[in-house]
């Protein structure tokens, strides 16, 4: 029996039956979730819709739900499932008795001549006229699968490396039985699934040859905070099964979305090198098709993807985004044979796209404790609880409601316990493992690859879990206050002043990207510096020169897989300042360059041996006197090769330049000259360079910095200080310490007359704008261009702003 389906191709038909067994992918599409579940459509869709785009596919073929329901049928098996299904509903806690019934009467059951035939047939055909058998993959696909509102990813069964007819029918039997593993029945009833109306289907996918080369899984958003122009793609050695188990730390990078298409920049804006301790191979044995083993050093070090293959990868995820015109969940592989790259599963984004997008949740630690642990942060909650730790999914008994669960790492069958914990850490995994992926679903916070969490944490020890710190989150000792607060984004008063962020954190800048910011007035690279960086520029330029044997062991294990070793500098810097400039992208950030005092580069690895003691560092050698000295020009040149790369490469064009603590006139010409020497030429490709106004001369002598540079921005902290003759630091004279001061508001107000004469744009970069409204109303009066506060008080300070703009108004 013949027939067509909606693409005019001819399908077969089971004889007495109106509807099809088997279909190869080519012949479904999206529209066919009812008749091969959600991820077999996908692939479908995606064979005939992206292919003539270069995106390769995977053939395969899909056992369709008429072929689960006919073998339902013709084995009586429905009375029995739904018998127990309803047994489930009474009586909950008979779960695993329940599941196993089931599950056995599938298994005990017999497929029919007609759809063996079927799927032999098919299979037959994919293989054509091979030696030996195909290796395909055998994958669930369930007709609920992958809507927007539910997430069945892991739910059901995956089986890899399947060769062979009769090894094929009997995991086809298995993905049937699949549908009642205990976590998908309880997955349905907490999503209010009906337990019966649900049916499968079962894909079988021609295998990709990763197990030679390497696999992972990718986002076309940013999975913690839902910013839509970053795209996160996690990756490892071999079959990807161990990226999305969570059993390896994997490699993490991230490209953004808005430049892939001009196709001479490297939008690439992070990349980690995960641990990548094992990789899962095909094996030989029927019995076990896949099998572990250790990486060796060489594979640990290296990245699993070039350049190339990430802006490919990336440039594919914008395409499928694009056509299914949402965000979407993906699975990439490599074959090790050919070095092609596919596509294996695309399937909708589950979490943010439920996020509504009119409410930011802040959360804010209120005081620090002893930190224990650190690793990936899924959220951006906090949570506190007594930790309890369970090594197997078979003690999952053991756990206490409401603990924090510490375990090495999770699959499917841990949902139910994961529902019922404060918060979760595990020893591995990355941001696309089942933990991660669980944790966001739940809204809980979670930390995940933290190391030795198992090791380092007690049963029953009380710790508080923080999310909001960024994409690195911290454990710590006790249980620590926090506040959250919800912010209404709608209720947001506009203002004519610009109100921008101070940023350090790259990690958290992703965080903000739903505020109406005018983008970044202080990016501070200090923090990117000795956060991730951690080495002294200059212990990398005179490597050689250093004496300290623990720095240059230090340093060596640090820089491992870079040939020259100030690259390392400039890879971190590069990207911490890329990641923030993306947040915010095209609006202006302001990247203040280093201002780092001699004290505090010398605590930086080999910094000791390059700086020298001071006896004021506040005053002394700082800012732009270091960028042309002889003693640091070659570590100033790092920066310079940084912050170019971030314009010129990556295309982050946004990113405006600012000098810190500069002088004269004078010494801003040689600190201009250098940047100019080290390819950041002023007012090329758009480039603006801004000069602190913290120091009496910037103001005193304002025209003259005027022609040096496009812009002020004042440093409210350093101008005080050094109008009033305060140390900020000292806890005697902090009641002298005031930036309301008539002796600071009246130079302030210099400048920005003159200024306005100049036609320059001027700033403040401090916070007392935040903390003092009187001070916000002060500059909103003198006719400020723009005001950079920290996020926490963003909203203040634009109702402070509001509020006297409106007064300004009106008093003419």
């Amino acid at each position: 029996m013949m027939d067509e389906n909606q693409s005019g191709q001819v399908v077969q038909k089971p004889s007495g039956i109106g509807a099809p067994f088997v279909l190869s992918f080519s012949q479904v599409t999206r529209a066919s979730v009812q008749l091969v579940g959600g991820k077999n459509a996908s692939l479908g869709e995606m064979i005939g819709a992206m292919s003539a785009k270069g995106i390769r596919v995977p053939d395969g073929f899909a056992i369709t739900a008429h072929a689960y329901n006919a073998f339902i049928q013709e084995n009586d098996l429905g009375s029995i499932i739904r018998e127990e299904m309803e047994r489930y509903g009474r009586d909950p806690d008979a779960l695993a008795e329940i599941g196993r019934k089931v599950r056995n009467c599938i298994y005990d059951a017999r497929i029919s001549d007609e759809l063996r035939d079927q799927i032999i047939s098919q299979y037959r055909q994919m293989s054509g006229d091979r030696d030996s058998p195909l290796a395909v993959a055998v994958r669930s696909s369930a007709t609920a699968e992958d809507l927007p509102e539910a997430s069945f990813a892991g739910q059901l069964e995956t089986f890899l490396n399947v060769r062979g007819e009769d090894d094929l029918i009997a995991a086809c039997q298995k993905c049937f039985a699949s549908l009642f593993t205990d976590r998908a029945i309880s997955y349905r009833h907490s999503h209010g699934f009906s337990q019966t109306d649900i049916a499968i289907s079962v894909g079988v996918q021609r295998m990709v040859g990763s197990d030679k080369a390497c696999s992972g899984v990718m986002f076309s958003i940013d999975t913690e905070t839902g910013f839509a122009n970053a795209i996160l793609i996690n990756g490892a050695w071999g079959l990807g099964e161990t990226v999305v188990q969570g059993s390896v730390d994997p490699d993490e990078f991230e490209v953004f979305k808005p430049l892939l298409e001009d196709e001479g920049l490297v939008p690439i804006i992070r990349k980690r090198c995960g641990q990548k301790a094992e990789k899962m191979i095909y094996s030989q044995s029927a019995d076990t098709p896949t099998k572990r083993i250790a990486t060796t050093a060489e594979e640990q070090a290296a990245f699993v993807l070039s350049e190339e293959e990430l802006l490919r990868l990336a440039r594919w995820a914008v395409l499928i985004e694009r056509h299914y015109g949402q965000p979407m969940d993906m699975e990439w592989a490599k074959d090790g044979d050919t070095g092609d790259l596919f596509i294996v599963q695309a399937r909708p984004e589950t979490v943010q796209s439920r996020r509504a997008e009119g409410v930011l949740r802040s959360y804010r630690l209120k005081q620090k404790g002893k930190s224990l642990l650190e690793g990936l942060a899924i959220g951006d909650a906090i949570a506190s609880g007594a930790v309890c730790k369970i090594d197997r999914a078979v003690n999952i008994s053991e756990f206490k409601a409401g603990s924090v669960l510490v375990t090495k790492m999770t699959d499917p069958d841990w949902v139910p316990i994961m529902k019922q914990a404060s918060a979760i850490i595990t020893d591995h995994g990355g941001r696309t493992s089942h933990a991660a992926i669980v944790s966001r679903e739940l809204g809980l916070p979670a930390i995940i690859g933290a190391g030795t969490a198992t090791d380092v944490l007690s049963e029953d020890q009380v710790v508080t879990v923080s999310c909001a710190e960024g994409a690195i989150g911290g454990v710590y000792e006790g249980r620590l206050e926090y506040t959250s607060e919800d912010i209404d984004l709608g209720a947001i008063p506009e203002t004519k002043t610009d109100i921008m962020l101070n940023l350090a954190n790259p990690s958290a800048a992703f965080r903000w990207w739903r505020l109406p910011t005018a983008g970044v007035g202080l990016a501070r690279i200090e923090f990117i510096i000795s956060n991730l960086v951690k080495i002294h520029p200059m212990a990398l330029v005179d490597f050689d020169r250093l004496e300290s044997e623990a720095a240059r062991l230090e340093i060596e294990e640090m820089t491992a897989g870079y040939e020259i070793k100030s690259e390392y500098f400039v890879d971190q810097l590069s990207q911490g300042v890329a990641r923030i400039a993306a947040g915010f992208y095209p609006k202006p950030v302001i990247v203040r360059m280093s201002d780092f005092k001699t004290n505090e580069y010398a605590g930086l690895i080999g910094g000791a041996e390059f700086e020298p003691r001071e006896d004021n560092p506040m005053l002394g050698w700082r800012g732009a006197s270091r960028y042309y000295d002889a003693r640091y020009r070659a570590g100033f040149a790092l920066e310079c090769e940084a912050m170019r790369r971030v314009r010129n490469v990556m295309g982050l064009t946004n990113v405006k330049l600012m000098i810190p603590f500069c002088r004269t006139p004078e010494e801003a010409q040689k600190v201009i000259k250098e940047m100019r020497s080290n390819g950041l030429k002023r007012r090329e490709n758009g480039l603006e360079i801004f000069v602190m106004a913290e120091i009496p001369s910037n103001i005193l002598l304002a025209e003259a910095f005027a022609k040096e540079f496009d812009g002020f921005s004042i440093g409210s902290n350093d101008l005080t200080q050094l109008t009033l003759g305060v140390d900020r630091d000292s806890e005697k004279l902090q009641a002298l310490f005031d930036e309301r001061s008539e002796a600071v508001t009246s130079i302030i107000a210099d400048l920005l007359k003159r200024a306005k004469a100049l036609a320059i744009p001027v700033g403040i970069c401090g916070e007392a704008p935040s903390n003092y409204p009187e001070f916000a109303q002060f500059l909103v009066e003198q006719g400020i261009g723009s005001i950079s506060i920290s996020p926490d008080s963003f909203l203040t300070t634009k109702s402070a702003v509001a509020t006297a703009e409106a007064v300004r108004a009106k008093t003419g």
